[in-house]
C-alpha cells in the first residue's frame, strides 16, 4: 500500500517539523532540518494526491475509495471530480491545497522574521489533517473495508459511480475553491499565534490582512458558486436555503469578513488589538468545528450535504484538534493579556472606526444567530426552519446597511458633524425616491422596504466614494466596489425572496397553460444522450417564445427520481421551471372533456376552445318564453387542418333540475358534442364547462387517450441577477483590495 505509506511519511515528517521549529525558536541554527521535514511532508501529501488521482483515473478499484465514488463510465473530467466527492478524498485535498500554501507561507514567514513561530504552528495544523487521512484513509482495500463480505484479493468490475446530484460541471470548481478558503484560514490563525508568540501585537497586522482577504475571497466564491449551482441545477427552487452544512461554511466566511475591517481599525487607529486576536483565532476555530458538524454525522439527518458518521476515531480527532485550537490559541491570548490591555483615547461614536466596530458586533452576533441554528441538532432532536433565519438575520441586516452607508460617510479619528450631515443628504433623498419607487410598484413589508431603505443608502454611499476614489487614487476602490456588492446582494434577496411568486402546475401534452403572464405548452420528452430523459415545455409572453428543457431520470445509483430545473433569466426576472412528475395519459371510456374557458384542449385532430356561455336564444325558448325550464349554451370554436367551425351544444333544465342535453354535431356530421355539467365563477377564476363527445365510432379510436401530463413548480423570481452582480461586485473589490495589500506586504 504505497499511498497509505507515503502518508505515514507525510505525517512524521510534519510532526517533526513542528517539533523542530518549536526548539528552531531557541535553537535557529536547526530551522534547515525543520524546514525540510516540512517540505518532506508537503512534497509527501502531493505524492498521496498525485497517486490517488492515477489510481481514479485508471479505474483501480482494489482500493476501496475507487470503487465507491468512481465507474467506467463517467467522463473524464467527472472521474477527476470523485477525488473529493467522499470524505477520505476532501480530506486529502484539504491537506494538499493546506502544503502548497504552506510551501508559499515558509518563504513569507522568512522574509517576515517569522519562520520558526509561524511554521510550527502550522506543521501543527498539517498534523493533524495527516493523521485524520490516517484513520480516513483513501488508499484501504475493499477486502480490509468488507473483511466478512468479500474474499482477500477479489477486484469489482465496476466503480458505484458517482451520485448524480454531484454529476455537474460546478463539481469540477466549486468544492476546489471551497477548500482553498479552508486551507488559507489557517494562515491568519498560525500568524496570530506566531505574533502572541514574539509579541508583535502592532506589526503583525498589515503581514495578516492580505491573507485574511485571499481567505474570505476564496471562502466567498466557493460559496456563491454553490449558491448558482444549487439555483440552476439542484432544484432547490433558490440559490440559499439555510442547508446547516451551507450556514457551517458562512459563519467562517463572516468572521474573515469581519476581521478584515477590525483589522484595518486597528492598522489605522491602533484600536482593538485583542479583538484581532480572538478573531483571528476563532475563524480557524469555526473552520475545523465546520469540519466536525459535517463530518461526524450530526447532521446527516438534516441536511443534504451532510456526511455519515466518519468513525469514533475520526470523530474523537475532530474533537482533540478542535480543543487543541481553542485552547491553545485562546491561552496565548490570556497569557498575554495584560501586555495586549493597549490603551487608546477615545475618539468619539461620530467617527468611522467607531461605526464601524459597531457594524462588526452586529454581524458578530448575526453569526452567532446562524451559529447557533447550524449547531441545534448537537443539542436537540429538532433542526432550525429558514424562517427563523430570516426573522433574525432581516432585522440585522437593516442595522448593518446602516451602519455601512454612515460609517463611509465619516472619517477616522475626527468627528464632523455638520460636514457629516451635510454628506448624507445626497444619497439619503436618492434613497428614499427609489424607494418611493418601489412601494408604488408593490414593496409593502415593512421590515423589506426599511432594508431596501438602507441597502439604497450604502449603495449610493458607496457608488459615490467609489467615484471619487477612482479620480484620485483608482488602486483604493476594491473596498468600495465589495460595499456596494454588498448592498445590491440584499436589495436581490428582497425582490426576489419576499415578492417572488410560486404555484403548481400541471401541463397536459400539447394543451397551453397561462402562470403569472406566461403560456406554457408541454411538448413531449426527449432521451438525452447519457440515458435521461428531457421534457421540453415552450415559454411564450408578449410574442416571444422561449423553450425550457428540465431534465428527470430515475437513478439507479440510489433508486429515487432525480430532478433538474431550467429556466429563463432576464435582468427583470427568472421565470423558473422545477419538473414534479410525470402522469402517464389513460383511457377514459366515458369520454368526458373539461374545457377551461378561453383554454384550447388538443383532441385527436382537432382543437376545441370554450369561448362564452350562451343564454341567448336557447333562454327566450324557455323561462322567458313562458315555460318551466331554462337552456344553457357553451359556445365551443372547433379548429381542425382543414377549417374552424363554431357550434353551440344546449342543456335544458326543468324545474327539477333535471337536465336534457341537445347534441351539436360537426359539420360532417359524424362528430356531437354534449354540456354535460358546468362551473360558472367570477373575479380572477376562469369558468369550466364538463362535455361527452358521441359519435366516436368515426374516429380511429373508441375512448378518450387523456394526455400525459407534466407536474411542475412554477416560479417568478424578480430581479435574481442582482443576486449574481452583487456576488461579482464583492468578489471584484475583495480581488482589487489583496492585490494591493500582497504589493504592501510581497509574498
Amino acid at each position: 500500500m504505497v499511498g497509505s505509506l507515503i502518508i505515514w511519511i507525510a505525517f512524521a515528517a510534519a510532526l517533526v517539523s513542528s517539533s523542530l521549529y518549536i526548539l528552531a525558536v531557541s535553537r535557529h541554527k536547526i530551522v534547515w532540518a525543520a524546514r525540510s521535514s516540512f517540505y518532506l511532508s508537503g512534497l509527501g501529501i502531493i505524492g498521496a494526491s498525485v497517486l490517488l488521482m492515477l489510481f481514479i483515473l485508471q479505474h483501480r478499484f482494489e482500493y476501496n475509495y475507487v470503487a465507491e465514488y468512481s465507474s467506467r463510465d463517467l467522463p473524464i473530467a467527472l472521474l477527476m471530480t470523485t477525488f473529493w466527492a467522499g470524505q477520505q478524498g476532501s480530506f486529502l485535498l484539504w491537506a494538499f491545497f493546506t502544503a502548497c500554501i504552506g510551501f508559499f507561507l515558509q518563504r513569507f514567514s522568512q522574509k517576515k522574521n517569522m519562520e520558526s513561530e509561524v511554521m510550527a504552528a502550522y506543521s501543527l495544523v498539517i498534523t493533524f489533517l495527516l493523521l485524520l487521512i490516517v484513520i480516513k484513509s483513501p488508499f484501504q482495500y475493499v477486502w480490509d473495508v468488507a473483511a466478512n463480505s468479500v474474499q482477500r484479493g477479489f477486484i469489482p468490475p465496476d466503480g458505484r459511480g458517482l451520485n448524480p446530484l454531484l454529476q455537474n460541471f460546478w463539481m469540477i470548481i466549486h468544492p476546489p475553491i471551497l477548500f482553498i478558503g479552508f486551507s488559507s484560514l489557517a494562515v491568519p490563525f498560525v500568524l496570530a499565534v506566531a505574533a502572541l508568540w514574539q509579541k508583535k501585537y502592532a506589526a503583525w497586522v498589515q503581514i495578516a490582512l492580505p491573507w485574511v482577504l485571499f481567505s474570505a475571497l476564496a471562502l466567498g466564491t466557493g460559496l456563491m458558486l454553490g449558491g448558482y449551482w444549487a439555483y440552476g441545477v439542484l432544484g432547490w427552487g433558490g440559490w440559499w436555503g439555510w442547508d446547516p452544512v451551507e450556514n457551517s461554511s458562512l459563519i467562517p466566511w463572516i468572521v474573515a469578513v469581519i476581521l478584515i475591517h477590525t483589522l484595518i481599525i486597528q492598522m489605522l487607529t491602533g484600536k482593538l488589538a485583542r479583538t484581532n486576536f480572538v478573531l483571528a483565532i476563532l475563524v480557524y476555530v469555526l473552520v475545523i468545528y465546520s469540519t466536525f458538524l459535517t463530518r461526524s454525522g450530526i447532521l446527516a439527518n438534516a441536511s443534504v450535504h451532510s456526511f455519515v458518521d466518519s468513525g469514533t476515531l475520526a470523530y474523537t480527532l475532530l474533537v482533540i484538534w478542535l480543543a487543541t485550537a481553542t485552547i491553545g490559541g485562546l491561552g496565548m491570548i490570556v497569557y498575554r493579556r495584560k501586555e495586549l490591555n493597549i490603551q487608546t483615547p477615545p475618539s468619539g461614536w461620530l467617527t468611522r472606526e467607531s461605526l464601524l466596530s459597531i457594524g462588526t458586533i452586529v454581524m458578530g452576533v448575526c453569526a452567532a444567530v446562524i451559529l447557533f441554528g447550524t449547531s441545534k441538532p448537537l443539542f436537540s432532536t429538532s433542526t432550525v426552519e429558514p424562517a427563523f433565519y430570516n426573522g433574525t438575520t432581516l432585522p440585522l441586516a437593516v442595522l448593518m446597511t446602516l451602519l455601512l452607508g454612515l460609517s463611509l460617510q465619516t472619517k477616522w479619528n475626527k468627528v464632523e458633524l455638520p460636514a457629516f450631515l451635510k454628506r448624507l443628504l445626497v444619497p439619503g433623498i436618492l434613497s428614499i425616491v427609489v424607494l418611493g419607487v418601489f412601494i408604488a410598484i408593490g414593496l409593502r413589508d415593512i421590515l423589506a422596504a426599511l432594508l431596501a431603505l438602507t441597502s439604497l443608502f450604502a449603495f449610493f454611499v458607496s457608488v459615490e466614494k467609489g467615484y471619487r476614489i477612482a479620480k484620485e487614487q483608482p488602486r483604493f476602490i476594491g473596498s468600495a466596489v465589495s460595499h456596494a456588492g454588498l448592498a445590491v446582494l440584499f436589495l436581490g434577496i428582497i425582490a426576489s425572496g419576499q415578492y417572488g411568486q410560486k404555484q403548481s402546475l400541471s401541463l397536459p401534452l400539447n394543451q397551453p397553460k397561462s402562470v403569472f403572464g406566461y403560456q406554457l405548452t408541454y411538448n413531449g420528452a426527449k432521451p438525452t444522450p447519457d440515458g435521461k430523459t428531457k421534457y421540453t415545455v415552450n415559454i411564450e409572453r408578449n410574442g416571444t417564445q422561449s423553450l425550457l428543457e428540465p431534465v428527470m431520470f430515475e437513478s439507479k445509483y440510489n433508486n429515487s427520481l432525480m430532478r433538474t430545473p431550467d429556466y429563463l433569466s432576464s435582468l427583470l426576472g427568472d421565470f423558473y421551471l422545477e419538473p414534479v412528475s410525470l402522469e402517464q395519459g389513460e383511457e377514459d371510456q366515458q369520454d368526458l372533456l373539461v374545457l377551461v374557458k378561453d383554454e384550447p384542449l388538443m383532441y385527436g385532430p382537432i382543437t376545441m376552445t370554450f369561448k362564452k356561455f350562451d343564454l341567448g336564444e336557447h333562454t327566450k325558448g324557455g323561462m322567458m318564453g313562458g315555460g318551466n325550464s331554462m337552456t344553457i349554451g357553451a359556445v365551443l370554436q372547433i379548429k381542425s387542418d382543414k377549417e374552424t367551425q363554431e357550434i353551440v351544444p344546449t342543456t335544458t333544465y326543468d324545474m327539477g333540475g333535471n337536465p336534457e342535453m341537445t347534441t351539436a354535431y360537426l359539420k360532417n356530421g359524424q362528430i356531437g358534442f354534449q354540456l354535460v355539467s358546468m362551473n360558472v365563477t367570477s373575479g380572477t377564476s376562469k369558468s369550466q364547462i364538463k362535455l361527452r363527445v358521441v359519435g366516436l365510432e368515426g374516429m380511429q379510436h373508441s375512448g378518450i387517450q387523456n394526455p400525459e401530463t407534466l407536474v411542475a413548480e412554477i416560479s417568478v423570481k424578480p430581479f435574481m441577477n442582482f443576486v449574481w452582480i452583487a456576488a461579482v461586485l464583492m468578489i471584484g473589490g475583495l480581488i482589487i483590495a489583496m492585490l494591493r495589500r500582497f504589493k504592501q506586504s510581497p509574498l
